[in-house]
């Protein structure tokens, strides 16, 4: 999912994702409650009126966003006590009120309220942290009206492989719509991302969707893929583009460098996205060292293509019941680039 945090993709319109086939956004709970707030978004008719987005949209609950603002909110049983980042102003966050928010959004994907913690925490606090999670899905859940709005559950836990265990155990015992898994890729080593996802996936159940949140680079959605997970979040794509740096099959290239400034050919020869049938090596670097503007957005149009190819890849791999097969042969491919092309 491309992340549109406060009901818009960074430099990217709805067309441009409609163009490359993306069916569903992200947006955020935590930004939109403060800006522009409740009121407005449900007199404009729900998110999807708003932003003028006929796809699916899944809104994350905001516990991230609190977890990132750690000297701006004070964590309770009741929820989260915060001071606003946008005016100071002071709010609370509860399990219910998170949820009460996403149905006046109108979302298609609702998440729950979870406690996100910092990396390494210590068994004791990890236990604590987690307990205070499930009680807080279950609050949610009680208060979800089983409406067309599915609500998905996030597995917590850290880098405690059977409190991971336990926590996949309870939620899938609440039967939730689908299951995240959260407190993934913030800090940790890649083995470590790996040993915790290992750890839950399978006491996820299968026929429901497994969303791996936060988790998004070119090798995570193969391997975590293979792992069973199916869906994804992250602001790679359009975060590095912002910084001049387009996916490439292989790797990346940095269009700033100086070695592109007389280069007439595509980022990418062969892709088909607007950017790369329009526009030369050249004139990309030239727009990022000239600060305008449509820089950043061409790098998106591009990264997003890039995404939206290879989801689209892996998909039909799994159609054809041959990932495994393209799996090998994709890292393969990925240790033969050469960089120096790009």
């Amino acid at each position: 999912m491309p992340v549109g945090t406060q009901a818009t993709v960074k430099t990217a319109r709805n067309s441009d994702l409609q163009q490359d086939g993306w069916r569903i956004i992200l947006c955020n709970t935590y930004h939109l409650y403060l800006r522009p707030g409740k009121e407005i978004i449900e007199k404009a008719g729900g998110l999807h009126s708003f932003m003028s987005w006929n796809g699916n949209i899944l809104t994350d609950s905001g516990g991230f966003q609190l977890f990132s603002l750690s000297r701006l909110r004070k964590q309770s049983e009741e929820g989260y006590r915060f001071q606003s980042h946008v005016d100071g102003s002071t709010h609370t966050l509860t399990p219910e009120k998170v949820i009460k928010l996403q149905m006046a959004f109108d979302s298609d994907v609702m998440m729950v309220l979870d406690e996100c913690l910092e990396q390494p925490s210590d068994r004791t606090r990890t236990e604590e942290s987690l307990e205070l999670t499930l009680r807080w899905a279950e609050r949610a859940r009680k208060v979800h009206p089983e409406n067309h709005q599915a609500l998905f559950g996030i597995v917590q836990g850290g880098g405690f492989p059977d409190l991971r265990r336990k926590s996949a155990d309870v939620l899938a015992g609440m039967d939730f719509d689908g299951y995240a898994i959260g407190g993934i890729s913030v800090g940790e080593p890649r083995k470590q991302m790996m040993k915790a996802v290992g750890a839950c996936i399978d006491h996820l159940p299968e026929k429901r969707p497994r969303y791996l949140m936060g988790v998004g680079k070119p090798e995570d959605l193969v391997d975590f893929t293979a792992m069973g997970v199916d869906m994804f979040d992250c602001v790679v794509p359009t975060r590095n583009a912002r910084g001049g740096s387009f996916f490439v099959p292989g790797g990346h290239l940095n269009i700033r460098n100086a070695r592109f400034a007389d280069d007439m050919s595509p980022v990418q020869p062969g892709c088909r996205c607007y950017t790369c049938t329009t526009h030369s090596r050249s004139y990309l670097r030239h727009l990022f060292i000239a600060k305008e503007w449509l820089a950043p957005i061409l790098a998106t149009i591009h990264n997003l293509h890039y995404f939206s190819v290879l989801m689209g890849k892996i998909r039909m791999a799994i159609d054809e019941r041959r990932f495994s097969a393209w799996r090998r042969e994709w890292h393969a491919r990925r240790r033969a680039f050469d960089p120096s092309g790009y």
